[in-house]
């Protein structure tokens, strides 16, 4: 087998949804609940023996799951790694590894399923899954799962006679059970060479990689002993692939006119292409994914670090014109930072309070933040010019740079420098990881559970942390205290509560999600979580 080049050691990364790249959103790793589509597929005779190719945007890096929150490795990451709980497109929890589960705040329990195998034949026990749990927990070991899936200091124990785990949070979790439950499970010997998994190695999940060709495509093929998929999934179904391809196809009228002479089985694509398979009627299965969400750096010495700055900045800008060409007027207005589906919050009103559109009130405002208009209209505080470092997503395309040229002239127009920069999947680790340098940013975090934004909007900052703006915001931290004693949804309207204190703060603004579909030809399948279900993919005759 040809293996990929693993990436650094650790890898931290912004987005379990990122739109284009997974929703999911991710991020880590976690929309979409809908499978549409007026025409039907050429046949409704499944297919045996067959390839399901599909094309991915950007190169997944490494596919260790507990390392990476990219969308593109999550996608992966769900071929080769199965969690404790499977969640369906609607939100429902079915049994994955584990049998049965039962939880509160505080504590979760898991039977496992019994006679689950590994990659490699050998069995998984409750013990390599405690292990797995205690990885995600320790911060040391610095995974971007920590606070996301696990909170730092979780114990897990065994109860090896009975296959239970028990997990055991030191502070309070609302959706433990379901948190935990989404960890992606390495076996045992996958713990003991972490190198192996950055390979797709010692997974539980239903397929194995069995080629890395890195940038250009990755091979996986079924595996005939598993058994373990959600609910009561049946292995003998008819239809399903014996091999999954993934391709990297970065410029989605390529996916699309590859996906339409059948060299690909599923694409998804967010620009003006995806007219051409709607005017076709070609089927697809829909993903509500954050696409344009506003982040001020506020570390000390920031011009973000001071609310009235970040607030004129914010007025300056027309954010429901910028979501339409970021989005290629294919987008919707977002209803907060919780965006990826299924939502286990659905009340999502926080966006209501974006900061409206007033250049006058911007001006005034930066007046009132020391920045003094100047020569040529060009604001400066003591000396230092208002100058501003504005990253956007490079994967998105050219709608993403036009959004942010767009953005760069609006605060212009009120007497700020501004200089752009597009950045890649490495870059989008640098601003999270705390090494790039930054100001303001266009970026979205994909999350589908509200405990998840916790560790990207408050506590440790890089590089102990994911706090990767600096936000320090009290009213948040205190609502987001009470709402995880409250236990599953009881604590949605607190929820709802603390991210309208960050939103009115301007610590973070959502301004518009994606719609996203995953066009297929000659495969069915549905999305959740952002990405394609591999359980679900069924292949049809022509």
């Amino acid at each position: 087998m040809r293996t990929a080049r693993t990436a650094p050691a650790v890898v931290t990364a912004v987005a379990l949804g990122l739109v284009g790249l997974v929703g999911p959103a991710g991020l880590t790793g976690c929309g979409g609940p809908s499978a549409a589509g007026s025409r039907p597929q050429p046949g409704d005779t499944p297919a045996e023996g067959r390839t399901f190719t599909m094309a991915m945007p950007a190169d997944p890096g490494t596919l260790d799951p507990a390392l990476t929150v990219l969308s593109a490795a999550i996608q992966v990451g769900r071929f080769l790694y199965d969690p404790l709980i499977q969640v369906t497109a609607d939100g429902r929890a079915r049994a994955g590894l584990a049998e049965k589960w039962a939880g509160d705040a505080t504590t979760a329990r898991f039977r496992m399923r019994p006679g689950v195998t590994c990659s490699d034949g050998t069995p998984l026990t409750a013990r390599d899954v405690a292990a797995n749990i205690a990885f995600v927990a320790d911060p040391t070991n610095r995974s971007p799962l920590t606070g996301l899936y696990v909170n730092p200091g979780t114990t897990a124990t065994v109860d090896a006679a009975n296959r239970e785990v028990t997990v055991v949070s030191k502070v309070p979790d609302a959706f433990l059970t379901r948190n935990v439950g989404m960890v992606p499970i390495v076996c045992g010997k996958g713990l003991e060479d972490r190198a192996a998994l950055a390979e797709g190695r010692y997974g539980t999940g239903m397929f194995t990689l069995t080629e890395a060709v890195p940038g250009d495509h990755y091979t996986l093929t079924r595996r005939k002993d598993y058994t373990w998929g959600p609910g009561h999934w049946r292995a003998g179904q008819k239809g399903l692939p014996d091999k999954v391809r993934v391709r990297i196809v970065p410029n989605e009228t390529t996916a699309a006119n590859l996906l339409l002479s059948g060299e690909l089985n599923a694409a998804s694509l967010l620009g003006p292409d995806q007219q051409r398979l709607f005017g076709r009627g070609q089927y697809h299965a829909d993903a509500t994914a954050a696409l344009g969400e506003m982040w001020f750096n506020q570390a000390p010495g920031r011009p973000g670090e001071d609310e009235t700055t970040r607030r004129a900045l914010a007025r300056a800008v027309d954010l429901p014109v910028i979501g339409k060409v970021l989005s290629s007027g294919t987008g919707k207005p977002s209803g907060g930072l919780i965006s990826i589906e299924p939502k286990t919050c659905t009340d999502a009103t926080a966006a209501r309070a974006l900061p409206s559109h007033d250049v006058a009130a911007a001006k005034t405002l930066l007046d009132a933040a020391g920045w003094r208009e100047g020569p040529g209209g060009v604001r400066a505080k003591d000396g230092k010019r208002l100058r501003i470092a504005l990253l956007y997503p490079s994967q998105i395309g050219q709608p993403a740079a036009s959004a942010a040229e767009l953005i760069q002239k609006a605060w212009q127009a009120v007497g700020a420098e501004v200089t752009l920069r597009g950045v890649d999947n490495p870059g989008l680790n640098q601003i999270v990881g705390g090494t790039a340098s930054w100001d303001a940013a266009v970026l979205p975090l994909g999350l589908a559970i509200p405990p998840q934004l916790r560790p990207f909007v408050s506590g440790p900052t890089p590089p102990n942390g994911t706090n990767f703006a600096h936000i320090d915001n009290k009213e948040y931290v205190s609502l987001a205290t009470a709402a995880a004693r409250m236990p599953g949804t009881e604590g949605c309207p607190t929820w709802n509560r603390a991210e309208s204190a960050l939103i009115e703060a301007v610590d973070v603004l959502p301004f518009v999600d994606a719609v996203q579909p995953t066009f297929g030809a000659g495969a069915r399948f549905e999305k959740s979580y952002g990405s394609i279900t591999p359980s679900s993919i069924r292949m049809f005759k022509e």
